[in-house]
């Protein structure tokens, strides 16, 4: 519980959480979603908010996340969706530790262990749906292994509600039959098929599994997604990150030693994802480091080492309760709500057309405005969908096409200005590093508005 609390007060004070929780602009079109969702009592079917690819099949895979996202929006605004998200990154920790005692690490191996944790996880600390398949991943690991060390799996219907529950939150729900079947030696096939049929019982059926079967096999688009390519370990900051991944690996490889096959595999799943795409890293760091902590304790270290730990944990527990969680969480929430946070919560102006919000808001209904993916949830929110943009972070809807000729107007390569004109745009927000913004000043595009962030062009 205290490292729960200290994450939690970690995003309130010293990560500005209010503002860097919202730097990815997926946010934007997830709370309207929601909000859309909870007026209508109906899920869209078909694209609301752009005009690039208008109207076209929409799959909202995400429902329910959006949903929470809505609902809390409603509430108390941006500040309750960051509270949201805090919470559950806080209750994330809360878990990786359960699940360390459960794998009965040593208290000062798993302590060492959550700085790397922490460092890996944060580079996906967003408001976004993402987070809620962290909470349901350790948890599925924390019930296998408590049912593994009793030799017995918990009823049916509480694997199919976690598989349900998961299919309606995150697309990821595959990874649950996944690890389940792992433990199909120990538990039977009880969790794994109930876990399954979950899956199924959402909105749109098998149509789901269809669908994201389909992004995850198209390796073009995939290419095009930045989050989806590997991890540039010569980065600023990326030695916490390196040493998680070598962690992880070298658990993984005592684990195998020791004939541990079974913990081992799920270590090395988490590491294969994790080096296959930057989006595995917080997973890694979830799901693989707790065994590699119990793979650690398990060294020939001095015979006091084991004893020092199980009384450090002992004093620990002392500091733990849900009555003190459930306190911080609701003076947290009153916190993020107040309104003095709430001048303090929202997507940062540094990174989005914030303060040329304003000069948009007066541009006539009609206008056709180029703005890049990045800005795209964040116009969808401020807007509050009524404003029709040209592309945003969705790319399963956009498919590849659309994104290959997105990419050769931003880069200007030969083309362009076929694609260009094709849409009919009339204005352009953009970054000002945007190569972009030099072509169209040749063309005697006009610079209607300039802040620090972007700049804003009108068709001659």
């Amino acid at each position: 519980m205290t490292a729960a609390l200290f994450t939690l007060l970690y995003l309130l004070l010293l990560f500005d959480g209010g503002h860097r929780l919202f730097r990815d602009s997926d946010s934007g079109w997830h709370i309207r979603t929601g909000e859309r969702i909870l007026s209508t009592s109906t899920l869209p079917r078909t694209d609301p908010y752009s005009f690039g690819k208008p109207d076209g099949k929409w799959v909202a895979w995400e429902w329910g996340a959006d949903v929470w996202m809505g609902a809390l929006h409603g509430l108390g605004g941006l500040g309750a969706v960051a509270w949201l998200y805090m919470a559950s990154i806080a209750i994330c920790t809360w878990l990786w530790f359960q699940l360390q005692w459960q794998l009965e690490t040593n208290f000062l191996i798993a302590c060492a262990l959550a700085s790397p944790m922490l460092s890996t996880a944060n580079i996906h600390w967003l408001a976004r749906p993402h987070v809620f398949s962290w909470l349901l991943l350790l948890l599925a690991l924390l019930w296998l292994e408590r049912d593994a060390a009793r030799g017995r799996a918990r009823e049916w219907w509480i694997w199919m509600s976690l598989g349900a529950a998961w299919a309606n939150l995150h697309a990821s729900f595959f990874l649950l039959p996944l690890i389940a079947a792992l433990f199909v030696a120990r538990l039977g096939w009880r969790p794994l098929l109930a876990s399954a049929v979950g899956t199924f019982l959402n909105p749109y059926g098998w149509e789901l599994h269809r669908h994201v079967a389909w992004y995850l096999a198209d390796r073009e688009l995939l290419r095009l997604i930045g989050e989806f390519q590997s991890f540039n370990f010569h980065s600023d900051g990326a030695g916490q990150i390196l040493l998680a991944v070598l962690i992880a690996a070298v658990g993984a490889g005592i684990l195998l030693q020791r004939g541990e096959y079974r913990r081992a595999a799920i270590g090395l799943l988490f590491c294969g994802i994790a080096l296959r795409s930057a989006r595995g890293l917080p997973l890694l760091a979830l799901a693989s480091l707790p065994y590699a902590g119990r793979a650690l304790s398990r060294l020939p270290w001095p015979n006091t080492f084991p004893q020092y730990g199980m009384n450090l944990r002992a004093i620990d527990g002392t500091f733990a309760g849900w009555i003190c969680g459930a306190a911080a969480l609701a003076a947290s929430y009153a916190l993020m709500c107040s309104p003095w946070m709430q001048r303090h919560v929202g997507f940062p102006e540094s990174e989005f057309p914030v303060l040329a919000s304003t000069y948009l808001s007066q541009l006539p209904a009609e206008v056709r405005l180029f703005a890049p993916d990045k800005f795209g949830g964040y116009l969808i929110y401020r807007f509050d969908g009524r404003r029709r943009v040209f592309f945003d972070g969705r790319s399963d809807y956009y498919g590849t096409a659309f994104m290959k000729d997105y990419i050769a107007m931003v880069q200007v390569r030969p083309g362009w200005r076929v694609h260009w004109q094709r849409f009919g745009f009339t204005h352009a927000v953009m970054p000002l590093d945007y190569s972009l913004n030099g072509v169209l000043g040749e063309l005697g595009w006009r610079e209607s508005y300039r802040d620090s962030t972007v700049v804003v062009w009108t068709q001659p």
